[in-house]
């Protein structure tokens, strides 16, 4: 008994030593940053909520200021809630916050430290991150804008015919459209085996890397237990095989195609394969590069139409101002294109206000600081910011900056298009844009997809206001069945869980869709046929 409570008692004096945070000797002048008090060893590890957390931190950024530090089992980590900060630390000093901590479930377990997201920074990210940017950067992105029409043509048409699908038509747009860029394959009715694998590798993804989602990611020391008495371990291992093997696979056929064909006419896979020595990566990093693109475009942008959805069924006064605009660029008998964007400002700020009001990553994606900072906040306060740290732009709280973004809560498209607007910026031939947007992450880790999911986003939206009418559903005695404004899944990434509406073609108008899509898919589909 006396030789149990022994090991015992060294076994806390040993997790006491290791948990609890060490003095530090601050620079002159210098002070931590405020934060709530947390209970001995375990620090704010059970005041954090296990999904959408964000709430959380809005409530402690109004108590403590918009820098403030919380500590999970020893681990620093520091809230950032307003832009200026984010940018500031993450862009301004990008040299020494874009840097990954390695939790051990994501980085580790799941993706064997080769999912780009999670890499950390050095010379394998330079190296990953060239090749990502070479397949997405603003000028190739351009050169995808006719695909981005057709599947946003046949995305409209479907959902027109079946509107109660509007989750499989979201996925399949944005899915497909990537697919098609990166493996040169296409998808038909958005429910096949492949498209099934790659959206559960992406859910995946985001459950593994939702913050408290697994134990092992607050207390690393549990990566010590063997497999037996570690069933995260067991699943992490199932997860990563699957997903390598669905890589592997994809980035092998995606070559093989490409070969096949004319240079210009070449998908990611082949643009990697005939460039493969400059990159200085091993195959297994440039599928999961290719691969990540996938995530990073596929399950953002449908999410983010859908909370495009939402905002029209709970605001159809929003939704008949952005019909008008539209109407009035493009009148009746063809269908908006690419051409028409500079002259549709309220499209682009809607789908700005869409990423503000219900950012997909509402958590933000943590950054992690390589050496002691001290940074000088705007009330003259040098706060001093430890290496080690994880820094977390908050998008959900810095979205509702209220300075910056006045009645933060209300959905408010002419923030963007107004001059009385904090964010009002001209000329509205080029402003709103999603260039640089905090939606899509900071400093040197912001999304590789933004400019393949900018214009996603743009065509999708000026065609559904142009095709569409979206109604609140009605219920048996006449009343509107409002939707609740916030019923979101959790995880990494969220989306609005299904919600009623009603939604239909426009009058003369189907007829139009209809012979604009048999003359882009039905056509082309029997020409190849025919070849």
């Amino acid at each position: 008994m006396l030789a149990t409570l022994v090991v015992v008692s060294c076994v806390l004096v040993t997790c006491a030593y290791l948990l609890l945070p060490a003095r530090q000797q601050l620079p002159p002048g210098s002070q931590l940053p405020g934060g709530p008090s947390g209970r001995p060893i375990l620090g704010n590890l059970f005041d954090i909520p296990p999904y959408h957390s964000w709430f959380k931190f809005q409530e402690w950024s109004n108590q403590y200021g918009p820098l403030f530090c919380l500590n999970i089992a020893g681990r620093n980590h520091v809230i950032v809630s307003t832009e200026a900060i984010a940018n500031d630390l993450l862009r301004e000093r990008g040299n020494i916050y874009s840097d990954r901590e390695q939790l051990p479930m994501a980085a580790q377990l799941l993706s064997d430290n080769l999912r780009p997201l999670f890499l950390p920074y050095g010379e394998t990210w330079r190296n990953v991150r060239k090749l990502m940017h070479n397949l997405a950067n603003v000028s190739v992105a351009a050169s995808y804008e006719s695909l981005q029409e057709e599947e946003s043509l046949r995305a409209i048409r479907d959902l027109v015919r079946e509107p109660g699908s509007y989750e499989t038509w979201f996925e399949r747009y944005s899915g497909g459209l990537i697919l098609r860029l990166a493996y040169s394959k296409s998808v038909s009715t958005g429910k096949e085996p492949l498209i099934q694998r790659i959206l559960a590798v992406l859910h995946n993804v985001e459950r593994v890397a939702s913050p408290g989602a697994y134990l092992v990611d607050s207390v690393p020391a549990l990566l010590r237990l063997p497999p037996v008495l570690a069933p995260f371990r067991r699943e992490a291992a199932r997860l990563h095989s699957e997903e390598l093997d669905l890589f592997r696979t994809l980035l092998k056929e995606g070559v093989e195609t490409s070969q096949e064909r004319s240079q210009s006419d070449d998908n990611f896979c082949g643009k990697w394969f005939s460039n493969k020595d400059s990159y200085n990566i091993s195959d297994d990093q440039a599928a999961y590069a290719i691969g990540t693109l996938f995530e990073a475009g596929a399950g953002t942008t449908a999410s983010a139409m859908m909370s495009f959805t939402l905002a029209m069924t709970l605001h159809p006064s929003e939704f008949a101002k952005l019909q008008h605009e539209v109407d009035s660029v493009v009148g009746n008998g063809r269908i908006p294109s690419f051409s028409d964007m500079p002259n549709l400002p309220r499209v682009r700020a809607i789908a700005k206000e869409v990423l503000r009001w219900r950012p997909v990553t509402a958590g933000g994606l943590p950054h992690m600081l390589t050496k002691d900072d001290v940074y000088k906040m705007d009330d003259g306060r040098s706060v001093f910011l430890s290496a080690g740290s994880n820094v977390h732009p908050v998008q959900w709280t810095i979205h509702r900056e209220p300075l910056r973004y006045p009645d933060p809560d209300s959905f408010r498209p002419e923030r963007w298009l107004e001059k009385e607007w904090p964010t009002y910026r001209e000329p509205l031939t080029h402003y709103p844009n999603l260039q640089n947007f905090s939606a899509f992450g900071f400093g040197r880790r912001i999304c590789p997809g933004l400019n393949i999911a900018e214009r996603s986003l743009y065509i999708l939206i000026a065609r559904i206001a142009w095709c569409c009418d979206i109604f609140q559903r009605q219920s048996s005695n006449g009343e509107a069945l409002v939707p609740p404004s916030y019923d979101y899944t959790t995880g990494f990434n969220v989306q609005p869980k299904p919600f009623a509406f009603d939604l239909t073609a426009r009058p003369d108008r189907r007829e139009i869709l209809e012979a604009q899509y048999e003359e882009n898919w039905v056509r082309n589909e029997e020409t190849k046929q025919n070849t």
